[in-house]
């Protein structure tokens, strides 16, 4: 769902032109290959946004190649930064998605907590970018 968020609002004018992102998502323990779950693409389809994708786990080569990394709670965070060197300047590149705290992930929590977080998504993924990306 973030990542399609992410998307959708780079692809409506977010960022200054010129600027050019790889938007992906991965999990801390996410297999390979699994699609969105029917929560997801519910909330996607009420947002007006299209997503197809699967899951990735997150791998040392995707964070080590990102500029950003927002994750959702503090234990993927300390999870991101073990795949860097302890004294690598990298480190800060690595940020909680959320500042005021974790955001719990509402796998088998139904439709109306999709739906929250997808507001709260709505609001806090272009914040960051905006935040990060344009001067």
């Amino acid at each position: 769902m973030a990542e399609a968020i992410a998307r959708h609002s780079i692809d409506s004018g977010l960022l200054e032109e010129g600027i050019d992102l790889f938007v992906t998502s991965a999990g801390v323990d996410a297999s390979a290959g699994s699609p969105p779950t029917n929560e997801t693409l519910t909330v996607l389809s009420k947002l007006g946004i299209d997503h197809v994708g699967v899951s990735t786990p997150l791998s040392a080569d995707l964070v080590k190649n990102a500029d950003l990394i927002l994750c959702m709670t503090s234990s993927h965070q300390i999870a991101a930064q073990e795949m860097l060197p302890h004294d690598s300047e990298d480190q800060n590149k690595i940020q909680l998605l959320d500042p005021e705290g974790d955001i719990e992930d509402p796998l088998g929590t139904g439709q109306t907590t999709y739906d929250d977080l997808a507001q709260r998504f709505m609001q806090l993924i272009p914040q960051r970018l905006r935040e990060v990306f344009v001067t």
